[in-house]
């Protein structure tokens, strides 16, 4: 049986459980990238747990506005990320 390298990285991140954390830092970057600085920079954690991202801010106001568009979001991360790693948004 062949296996390509995607297939043999992936399996070496999930036998050491770095496949969160990996999917963890591909999620912040494309934060930024898709949300922009002005959002970005008032985002103080990123958190994904079991297909659930946890966002915290510094800023009410973004709370509320991000809180209408969470399937927005949602789609527009799982497209950025090439599959469909986030279920849910929970704003903090």
């Amino acid at each position: 049986m062949q296996h390509n390298l995607k297939d043999t990285i992936k399996a070496f991140l999930k036998q050491h459980n770095l496949e969160d954390k990996l999917t963890e830092l591909s999620i912040k970057a494309s934060w930024k990238k898709l949300m922009g600085n002005a959002i970005a920079g008032h985002t103080t954690k990123i958190i994904l747990r079991n297909k659930k991202l946890y966002l915290t801010f510094d800023s009410a106001v973004l709370k509320q506005e991000l809180s209408y568009s969470k399937s927005k979001v949602i789609e527009q991360m799982n497209e950025e990320l090439g599959e469909d790693v986030i279920e849910e948004i929970i704003i903090r």
